[in-house]
């Protein structure tokens, strides 16, 4: 490997870094996977609070689709949430999930 596929590699890396936005990871993760649950994934809404040390995204879907993201006994929005959550570790970040009506 030559010493300028490195040196790419690096600036890639590091314009990367510094345009990310707080939370865009964790909130591309919910987005998708609330996409993939809901029957009209148009509806679909994610919002973004920043605070301290925490990130809050609010989910909005369709009444219709309210159900399926819940799951039974909320196992399904748990499991939205725990996914998430792991995301939002990965980049080093706290994040809160509220599903909204």
């Amino acid at each position: 490997m030559s010493d300028a596929g490195v040196d790419e590699v690096d600036l890639d890396e590091e314009v990367e870094e510094g345009n990310r936005l707080e939370g865009s990871v964790p909130r591309t993760v919910l987005e998708y996977l609330a996409k993939a649950i809901v029957d009209d994934p148009d509806s679909v809404v994610v919002e973004v609070d920043e605070s301290r040390s925490t990130v809050s995204l609010r989910l909005n879907v369709s009444p219709d689709d309210m159900g399926r993201v819940i799951g039974r006994r909320g196992r399904t929005a748990q499991a939205i949430r725990t996914v998430v959550r792991a995301a939002a570790a990965r980049e080093g970040m706290d994040v809160h999930v509220d599903i909204v009506d």
